[in-house]
């Protein structure tokens, strides 16, 4: 039992004075017992718990962006397409500093796309990768444009073959998906403010099936809709194997995670959910009907350690 010491409470401003299930949100404050790491209730300032929040991700504050194509049409490895696209065709190519109202559309390995803004909406990504290898992307905006309605998806391995793909420290907002890969890292990025058509599955950061290695890190993950998933791994087409989910800040969702197990599909294996934060703002479960399903606890290589309530430190059960 962890002994407290010097413990105090802070009271934070409410994002809203009742939950989705329409359940008055108690007072909420934030508490710590002077050791590092247990600080509770992150979810009401993620930046001062060390998370992802709209303070450090996204553009780097202070940056001047040029405008494509009004300013610029083309640059490192990259052009701006009539069709209304910029296409990255030329292997290293470099993208910085760049404003945009369109999408951005990859196919070259070792692309990298640093502080730019992208607002665009409709059946399109913001970031497409085409068979791209090694493409790193950091310190971008992503959000669904002012009057457009939301954006299909943030960022996208389209046919699910990119491998070492880096996503850091972006701010991705007004989608119904976030990022959707399935091999690389995604670390340190703040998905927020999901959107969705009716006909629409929401999903923070998604993976249909593959056995590559993926790490999701730090992340700060949240949507307010009662389904998908803050973090949804899914069989769609393959077993979901070397996965690592690690010290993110998670919310809602019908679930706020889908740990990959499909019913009659291949066991899932090597599966590592561990130090992740699970918050309720939305839902008392963190999802509407629970903070995890599709786990396989007999899965060769499964982990779930260390997990816990945003709200006050307790373990969370494995599922």
């Amino acid at each position: 039992m962890m002994l407290a010491v010097g413990v105090f409470a802070l009271r934070l401003p409410h994002h809203n004075d009742q939950q989705a299930d329409g359940v008055p949100v108690p007072e909420q404050t934030v508490e710590t017992d002077g050791a590092p790491g247990t600080v509770h209730q992150c979810i009401d300032v993620p930046s001062r718990c060390g998370y992802p929040d709209a303070t450090n991700t996204g553009v780097t504050p202070g940056r001047n962006l040029v405008k494509v194509p009004e300013q610029q049409t083309s640059g490192s490895g990259w052009y701006y397409d009539d069709r209304g696209y910029v296409a990255v065709t030329e292997p290293g190519a470099v993208l910085d500093g760049l404003e945009l109202a369109v999408p951005i559309d990859v196919t070259a390995d070792g692309a990298r796309i640093t502080d730019v803004r992208i607002s665009v909406s409709g059946e399109v990504w913001g970031i497409a990768l085409r068979h791209a290898n090694g493409v790193k992307i950091q310190h971008v905006t992503i959000a669904s444009a002012p009057t457009g309605g939301r954006l299909l998806v943030g960022i996208k391995d389209i046919y699910g073959d990119s491998q070492g793909t880096v996503i850091s420290a972006c701010d991705v907002s007004g989608t119904s998906t976030g990022i959707q890969i399935v091999a690389g890292t995604i670390k340190d990025n703040y998905i927020h403010d999901l959107k969705m058509k009716s006909t629409d599955h929401v999903n923070g950061i998604t993976s249909n099936g593959a056995s590559t290695p993926l790490t999701i890190q730090h992340n700060t993950v949240l949507n307010s809709h009662s389904q998908t998933d803050a973090i949804g791994l899914f069989q769609d087409f393959g077993i979901e194997a070397n996965r690592t989910i690690t010290d993110n800040l998670l919310a809602g969702g019908s679930y706020t995670l889908y740990a990959g197990q499909n019913t009659g599909a291949p066991t899932t294996s090597h599966i590592v959910v561990t130090g992740n934060r699970f918050a309720t703002p939305y839902y008392r479960k963190s999802g509407q009907f629970g903070y995890a399903t599709a786990w396989a606890p007999d899965g060769p290589g499964n982990v779930w350690s260390n997990n816990i309530w945003d709200s006050d430190g307790s373990l969370v059960p494995e599922p």
